[in-house]
């Protein structure tokens, strides 16, 4: 089924609202937003989602590092093209990032407790065992960003299934950073 990517001039006075936020968020309207306008209600809670998130107390290589665990699990290419340019603009290290698009293992082990982890709430539905969780705060993260990882696999399941749902297109300026998962590591790492 076609999905309609809008502008503002074609979307609704509700979607128009939520382009012009992300144009102006953005320096464009990426296409996600193009095709969420589609459903204003969705746009929004993306847009406001993405604020909150940027306001967790996650450094934003830990932000990423959820990001990129929740967006390779969904097999996202549409996301991890997108966080990959972001993450470099916010001075995420190469090393990260690399890793985080081979869907392997982190060097740094409060980075992997972190992916380990997250990986344990996308997969159990937020199920995490006791001791999982005692892990991820040995690791020294805190209940608060347990909690907090649920705020971002909540902003993911929004832009992962939309882009599945209509296909959506890499935009330019994320198009040189192109992903596709290895066949044996799509969603295997865990």
């Amino acid at each position: 089924m076609s999905f309609p990517r809008h502008t503002a001039e074609s979307a609704t006075p509700a979607g128009a609202a939520s382009i012009a936020a992300a144009k102006q968020a953005f320096g464009f309207v990426p296409n996600l937003i193009a095709h969420m306008a589609e459903a204003p209600a969705l746009a929004e809670g993306y847009l406001q989602l993405s604020r909150l998130v940027g306001e967790t107390s996650f450094t934003p290589a830990e932000r990423h590092v959820v990001w990129f665990t929740i967006n390779a699990e969904h097999d996202c290419r549409y996301c991890m093209a997108a966080h990959t340019v972001i993450a470099r603009s916010e001075g995420v290290d190469d090393a990260v990032i690399d890793s985080a698009r081979a869907v392997e293992s982190y060097d740094d082990p409060r980075l992997e407790a972190l992916r380990v982890f997250t990986l344990e709430l996308v997969r159990e539905r937020g199920w995490a065992s006791d001791d999982a969780v005692q892990r991820f705060l040995d690791a020294g993260f805190t209940r608060q960003q347990v909690l907090e990882i649920v705020l971002v696999i909540s902003h993911k399941v929004l832009s992962n299934y939309t882009n599945h749902l209509v296909g959506t297109e890499v935009d330019g300026a994320f198009a040189g950073s192109a992903w596709a998962p290895q066949p044996e590591s799509a969603g295997a790492a865990g």
